[in-house]
């Protein structure tokens, strides 16, 4: 029983290797490659340095009390170069003992033996690079865990780590760069460290900056003075180029890191309390260094922006251009959708900066979520005008039209060779969510239908900023049927609204916490509470509704005039009759008092 459950115990413990080795296997490949490849740097450079038993040649002296025993494991016989011979098991110098002349020859011989590796120094630097490895990739396992399978990027750090590590341990190698205050001049981690900092942000290239730091390091046999230069600069470097939105502040950053070089090496010969007498050779290359590296990153960033296909803050400012062909293109064939995506971008750039998420990612990808729309622009009700497409089909086809948007916009954003980060954000904006209102129609119509039927066909949103856009999107899209959108209107809809997402489990793969989505509603309920704000009425402005008002009471008050008209018209009609008839009757009363006047005249 007890073996059995042993065995259980067992087999979960290597099915949990099994998994994390599978989750992460892109990382752990390109560490492994980073190991191997310094690992090979290190074997040369320990085989062609004149080392024994870990300690550098230079700390032997003739007469010197030796500190230490040192015997020889290999033999080396005299050759035309050095007259020396050494047998294998002989004690070259005894601890306590002055080193001779004739122990002296025979430990630069073995120094300079090709057949003599220090082992002893090897191990101590491998078990060190190891360490180092591990520690890197822990760094970007817990610090950056969204970016850890993202093979070119992290492959062009590990490409950047070894480069440094090979020009240190080999310029120290020259006479010329030998001094720890020298080799600092062809570092080039300011250049790697800005083009990191461009291409993939300010995290990863502070942890490239450790890693870069301590190798180093290591690479310059445990010398602080290169160190100490490398993290700083890099740190400068970081400092200098993350906020930098235009390709020409890159010229005005490389006069500054070039400023910053000659600083930081001052200190260090501060510091380390040496003199300035022979520092200006050294000075004037790091400033040169700092002032070479802004210039190539200018020259290297575009085209490693397009190999990577990287997010890079240039490239995004040069996308959200709003007059590129494809933006015009929107404008003119759907103009609802245009100005839905001008609206969502102002939603989601607001609230990522709430949040601290990449606003200009999100606002560039807000602008492009919808390219799908383009092609058949009348069956999205933005761009409908009174005729509605979707009453002359039934409800399945109307959800299929509405899903291949998607689709669409994500082959022609491959077809613009957009940025992954912001082809994501297009896949993911409706998330696998359900077209409840057509799915609920056909349902009527065939109960064996499923809500899958009626879904987008892309995942839940997995980064912030393609949960803001589809939060954005859904939030202005429905704000647009709210009557006398007051700020608490606004605020119980929009909560509703993304409660909804939520429990529909729209953002379970995304990394917002509930307090990111409060700050995100207070972002959209400010924006919108702008947008739909009233207005001060001028004296002489109406609205629609009083208009149409005023001339109704002009058609009423017209009616009653003619009606006023038509009466007068009667009364006066009415006496002019009286009239006759009352000079009618008098002139008949005339006529006969007249004669009967003459009546009786004759009688008498």
């Amino acid at each position: 029983m007890n073996k059995e459950k042993k065995e259980k115990t067992q087999n979960i413990y290597v099915q949990i290797v099994k998994d994390f080795v599978k989750e992460n296997a892109i990382i752990l490949s390109l560490m492994l490659l980073a190991f191997v490849s310094v690992s090979v740097l290190n074997f040369v450079k320990i085989s062609t340095t004149q080392t024994v038993a870990s300690f550098d040649l230079d700390g032997f002296e003739i007469d010197q009390i030796a500190d230490r025993t040192i015997i020889a494991n290999k033999t080396l016989p005299a050759d035309e170069n050095n007259a020396t011979s050494v047998q294998e098991g002989e004690k070259i110098i005894k601890k306590g003992f002055p080193i001779t002349e004739e122990s002296m020859k025979k430990l630069k011989k073995m120094s300079e033996s090709p057949l003599y590796i220090d082992y002893r120094a090897f191990a101590n630097n491998e078990l060190y690079l190891l360490l180092l490895i591990l520690g890197w990739f822990l760094l970007v396992l817990f610090l950056t865990p969204e970016r850890k399978n993202l093979f070119r990027e992290n492959l062009i750090q590990v490409l950047f780590f070894v480069f440094v590590y090979f020009v240190v341990a080999f310029g120290m190698k020259l006479d010329i760069l030998s001094s720890p205050f020298a080799i600092p001049i062809i570092i080039p981690s300011s250049l790697f460290i800005m083009l990191i900092t461009i291409l993939y942000g300010k995290t990863q290239s502070i942890i490239l900056s450790i890693v870069m730091s301590l190798g180093v390091l290591n690479a310059c046999d445990w010398a602080l003075e290169p160190f100490i230069y490398t993290f700083a600069t890099s740190l400068c470097s970081v400092v200098i180029v993350h906020k930098i939105e235009k390709r020409i502040d890159l010229v005005f950053a490389s006069i500054v890191l070039a400023l910053y070089n000659i600083v930081i090496l001052v200190l260090i010969i501060v510091i380390f309390n040496e003199t300035f007498t022979n520092m200006g050779r050294s000075l004037v290359g790091v400033a040169v260094n700092g002032f070479i590296s802004g210039i190539l990153t200018l020259g290297f960033l575009t085209p490693l922006e397009m190999i990577l296909n990287t997010a890079s803050v240039f490239r995004l400012m040069d996308l959200s251009d709003l007059n590129n062909p494809l933006m015009q293109k929107m404008r003119v064939n759907a103009n609802g959708t245009n100005q839905h995506s001008l609206m969502v971008a102002q939603l989601a750039e607001n609230a990522c900066r709430e949040i601290g998420a990449n606003a200009l990612l999100a606002r560039v990808g807000a602008y492009y979520h919808d390219i799908g729309k383009i092609e058949q622009p009348l069956y999205f009700v933005e761009n409908q005008q009174g005729e509605n497409k979707h009453d002359e089909i039934n409800p399945t086809l109307s959800a299929t039209v509405l899903k291949s948007h998607v689709k669409k916009g994500v082959e022609k954003a491959k077809q613009l060779h957009l940025p992954s980060s912001v082809i994501d954000i297009i896949a993911e904006h409706h998330g696998n969510s359900v077209m409840a209102y057509f799915y609920n129609e056909a349902k009527e119509k065939d109960p064996t239908l499923t809500p899958e039927d009626f879904s987008y066909p892309g995942n839940p949103p997995s980064t912030k900023e393609s949960a803001v856009v589809m939060l954005a999107d859904t939030v202005e899209a429905a704000c647009r049927t709210l009557e006398n959108p007051s700020v608490p209107r606004l605020e119980k809809f929009i909560t509703t609204l993304i409660n909804g997402k939520v429990e529909h489990n729209q953002l379970d793969n995304c990394n917002l916490t509930f307090r990111d989505v409060s700050k995100i509603k207070e972002a959209f309920v400010q924006v919108l509470a702008g947008y739909y704000h009233s207005r001060i009425r001028y004296p002489d402005q109406k609205n629609a509704s009083e208009v149409e008002n005023q001339k109704d009471e002009q058609k009423e008050t017209q009616k009653d005039e003619q009606k006023e008209v038509q009466l007068d018209t009667v009364k006066e009609n009415q006496k002019e009759e009286k009239k006759e008839i009352k000079e009618k009757v008098e002139s008949k009363e005339k006529k006969e008092i007249t004669e009967e006047k003459k009546s009786t005249k004759d009688n008498k």
